[in-house]
């Protein structure tokens, strides 16, 4: 009789180094086991001079229970046969530093070794990753909710003021800001102004010289970083009308002061959605075809050239936020009922969620993909929290707390990018850790 405390597996590694592979024979081992246990025997047929700690898949899925309770989930008895394989387990993301802020941080992105961040106050900030600020932008006459680099001299910035703003940058290597051409703008100041939106923006999207914009009045901006493809706005149209709240005096005198400020129109504004389109992105294989994710419960595709959505999922919750997995062709959503659903936006329409992801325990609002796995993400909450997540776990792997000590404090940005997460939230800070990394043997 067959000992049902054991089971026959066998151990396989697709790891190109060559240290790590055993003969891939089978042997018995006991149920009870988990993942230390797993890793204690794969070390012992190494023979490892120290112990390297693993990570174990079967049939796709990381294993983060006793093999028992893995077999009890599918459904199958001891007598089954697996085959198991095994990885070096990935090091918990640790704090490295951060910085303190003017105002709550709503927006970031990383790129060309600095920190890109937008405020509540209504100021842009480029850091460096020391914590210094390298230059302050000025402009927006609201909260701002979106942020991107366009190139090494170039970001753009959006709000609550309903503008998109192309800014310019300085290089790393700049010499001295004074020194600019008189023909190119100085670092800091406005290059244009893109108007279209009728009500806050609360993303961006950046593509080479395109620029996707997502809007609470339901629409979806097209934009180009080229003047001359852009239809001009007379900067004192709207001044010329008559002015009576505080709000309208505000943006009449903002707009006499950007007078000088080339404004833009459009390349093309999509609607379609019913409700505030909180997320957009481009497609990673194709820059002609663009994603929103929208309040109103939807993700749809659209087709840029033409500027019409040509498919649209429904799900059962507003959804918050959005990022692509390109190389598993999955599209993952942050949701206001806390969790994350993962979408393959070529399968049949009918098919609403590949699967789902539950740990947080407030909106997700935000969520970045890993430089260096195909299946690992990183995703925000106003829970507090940043968790560290692989498509092939039900389970988040690592959850990153706020070193500011405030556990209820709202994370509203996060970014990964090979210098780290970075996070930034309702406690004014950016803070950074370092990304998920393999262990080495």
């Amino acid at each position: 009789m067959a000992d049902k405390s054991q089971i026959k597996i066998r151990f396989i590694t697709r790891d190109e180094d060559e240290s790590l592979h055993v003969e891939d024979k089978p042997l018995y081992v006991p149920i009870s086991l988990k993942r230390y246990g797993l890793s204690e025997i794969v070390n012992h047929l190494l023979e490892t001079e120290s112990p390297v700690p693993f990570d174990f898949l079967i049939n796709g899925t990381l294993l983060r229970t006793s093999i028992e309770e893995y077999l009890t989930t599918q459904g199958l008895s001891s007598e089954a046969f697996l085959t198991v394989e095994y990885t070096r387990a990935v090091l918990p993301p640790s704090y490295l530093a951060s910085f303190n802020n003017e105002d709550w941080v709503s927006s970031l992105d990383i790129g060309y070794g600095r920190i890109l961040s937008g405020s509540y106050d209504g100021i842009v900030r480029t850091w460096d990753m020391s914590g210094k600020v390298q230059k302050q932008y000025a402009g927006h006459s609201g909260a701002i909710k979106a942020v991107a680099w366009v190139s090494e001299t170039r970001v753009v910035s959006a709000g609550n003021d309903r503008q998109v703003r192309l800014w310019k940058a300085h290089a790393v290597d700049d010499v001295s800001l004074d020194q600019a051409d008189d023909d190119e703008p100085e670092a800091g100041k406005t290059l244009a102004i893109l108007e279209g939106h009728k009500a806050p923006i609360s993303a961006l999207a950046v593509n080479d010289n395109r620029i996707l914009s997502a809007g609470y009045d339901n629409a979806i901006g097209f934009w180009s970083t080229n003047y001359k493809e852009m239809v001009s706005i007379d900067p004192l149209e709207d001044s010329q009308n008559k002015v009576t709240s505080t709000a309208a005096k505000k943006r009449r005198k903002l707009a006499l002061q950007d007078a000088s400020v080339r404004r833009r129109a459009p390349l093309a504004f999509m609607e379609g959605h019913s409700q505030p389109v909180e997320a957009v992105m481009f497609d990673a294989h194709d820059n002609t075809v663009a994603y929103s994710a929208s309040q109103d419960h939807t993700i749809k595709t659209w087709d840029l050239v033409t500027s019409r959505a040509v498919d649209t999922r429904t799900t059962g919750f507003s959804l918050l936020s959005m990022v692509q997995l390109p190389k598993l062709n999955l599209i993952a959503c942050g949701s206001s009922a806390r969790h994350i659903t993962l979408h393959d936006p070529r399968a049949d329409a009918a098919t609403i969620t590949q699967s789902q992801l539950v740990g947080h325990t407030n909106f997700v609002v935000s969520l970045a993909a890993s430089p260096d796995s195909e299946y690992m993400f990183a995703s925000g909450s106003h829970d507090g929290t940043v968790k560290v997540w692989d498509v092939r776990a039900q389970k988040a792997l690592y959850t990153i707390t706020r070193e500011s000590g405030e556990k209820k404090s709202k994370v509203f940005a996060v970014k990964w990018g090979q210098e780290g997460i970075v996070t930034g939230g309702e406690d004014k800070k950016i803070q950074i850790n370092t990304g998920v990394q393999s262990q080495s043997a």
